[in-house]
This record gives C-alpha cells, sequence and structure tokens, in this order.
C-alpha cells in the first residue's frame, strides 16, 4: 500500500541489516525529498551498498521500515521495482552485445515493446550519446562510454527514482563528469530523485543537494554539503567533513584496492 507523503521519495525508519553477528545498518533513519540528488558517503563497510540493495528489493532488512516512491520495500516489492531504476556498481552491460542490442533487451525486461520499444532505445541512444557506436559491441567501448550506457539502460522506463552505487569508480575526470552532466540532465528534465553512494568528494560537492555519511552502519550526520562544511570549519572541504564524522581519511587502502579491482573490470570489458 501507498504512502500518503508525496514530497518523501525515500524513507527509512530505524533500518537495520545483521548478517550473522555482524550488525551492517544499524538503525538507520533517514528521509530523501523527491526530486533530489542525495549521496550516501561512508568508508567500506560503512553500509552504503546494504542500503542501496534493501531500497531497490535486492536484499531483506533484518528489522525497521523502507519505503520507496511510497511503496513498502517488504511489502509492496513489485510495485517499487515497477519505479526505480539501478546501476550496480560493477559494469554490468554484456560486451558480447551492442549497445543496440543492451537497450532492446533492457526494454524489454521493462516491460516496452513495439513503438514505444523503439522510441526509447533511441532516446536512450541519443542521452547517452551513443548514436554513432549504437551498432558496435559493447566490449570495445571505454569505461565511461559503458557506464553511459548503464544509466541510459536503467532509465528507459522513465523510473522516478534512480540508484547508482559508485557510478564513477574508477573512470577517468573527463569520463566522470560527462556521467555527471547526464545524472543533473536526468533530474532536470525528468524531476527524477537520484540516490548515489560514493567516495569521491568531488562527485558528492558537484551532484548532491543533500548527503548522509555512515560510519560503521550508523548515520554519522545528515545534511547540505555546505551546512556540514560550515559546521566542520571556515575553511573545510567535503574531504575534512568526512574524516570528521567518519573517522576515516580518504586515502584509505581498502578504497583504493576496490578501484584497481573495478579498472580491471573496465579493463576487461571495454
Amino acid at each position: 500500500m501507498a504512502a500518503t507523503n508525496n514530497t518523501i521519495a525515500i524513507a527509512t525508519v530505524d533500518l537495520s541489516k545483521r548478517f550473522n553477528h555482524v550488525t551492517a545498518l544499524d538503525r538507520l533513519t533517514l528521509s530523501v525529498a523527491r526530486g533530489q540528488i542525495f549521496g550516501l558517503l561512508g568508508p567500506n563497510g560503512a553500509g552504503k551498498s546494504t542500503t542501496i540493495k534493501i531500497l531497490t528489493t535486492l536484499l531483506e532488512a533484518s528489522s525497521g521500515r523502507a519505503t520507496v516512491a511510497g511503496f513498502d520495500v517488504a511489502a509492496d516489492p513489485i510495485e517499487v521495482r515497477r519505479r526505480i531504476g539501478y546501476v550496480p556498481q560493477l559494469l554490468s552491460a554484456d560486451g558480447a552485445l551492442t549497445a543496440t542490442e543492451n537497450l532492446t533487451l533492457s526494454a524489454r525486461l521493462y516491460g516496452l515493446h513495439g513503438a514505444r520499444l523503439t522510441t526509447r532505445v533511441r532516446e536512450a541512444l541519443a542521452f547517452a550519446g551513443l548514436e554513432t557506436v549504437a551498432h558496435k559491441l559493447v566490449r570495445t567501448f571505454s569505461g565511461g562510454m559503458i557506464r553511459r550506457l548503464e544509466v541510459a539502460q536503467a532509465t528507459l522506463h522513465t523510473p522516478e527514482i534512480l540508484f547508482l552505487d559508485e557510478p564513477t569508480i574508477g573512470l577517468d575526470p573527463v569520463a566522470r563528469r560527462t556521467v555527471w552532466e547526464r545524472l543533473q540532465q536526468l533530474r532536470h528534465s525528468q524531476g527524477m530523485t537520484i540516490l548515489i553512494t560514493t567516495h569521491d568528494m568531488e562527485e558528492a560537492d558537484v551532484l548532491c543537494d543533500e548527503l548522509a555519511i555512515l560510519h560503521q552502519g550508523r548515520l554519522a550526520v545528515i545534511g547540505q554539503p555546505e551546512a556540514l562544511k560550515a559546521q566542520v570549519g571556515p575553511e573545510a572541504d567535503l574531504a575534512d567533513v568526512f574524516a570528521h564524522f567518519s573517522g576515516a581519511v580518504i586515502e584509505q587502502e581498502g578504497y583504493y584496492r576496490g578501484i584497481r579491482q573495478s579498472r580491471g573490470t573496465i579493463q576487461r570489458l571495454g
């Protein structure tokens, strides 16, 4: 059953997830307004990916409640899935198919067909800037091209909410900014709510209207980037905010290990 507050796209109340004796997420309570770009930040193991998997119905919470697009993720998972798009951290486009074939397959899975399917695939190729390589195998694409294709795939059915898990990890600066431009375009042209997880402080600063920092599964702080920087100090940047509230530095070994793994995947696929 849908919730009645039309201004809230995502809400969690005391959301928790335990894996045996390990608490990955501990009573997370937050809300995301419709039309926002909202960032989840935190060190590795802070609970970011666990949160996004629960919100996209890929993982069941141990306790607490979450609603997405007004529907309870546990009670109405099908309704939630109809209203969201999801881009996982690891590249998921099929390298053995062309861009058009990847998009067509995704469109069919979303229930599109006929003229509507053809139109949406054409629009998605234009959105991703891939019209000139529409019939080339995805394995020949760069990492940035693949990521743009995946964002286009995830929005073929014009979802209300888009989830992205580390959308630009391992991409070069130019590719990163191109992805950012596409996300801002979705928000401005469609009023889409976007939730991203990221380690990239520049990405969070450029994109996010509001962000939450998680630490050891708990919400450490939530607020607008400028307000959080002012809270830490007059000359603080988001890296300072991150370190202050999470007790971690950006250059942690685990983060760069994750980047190397993702770059390896990008090299194999693209």
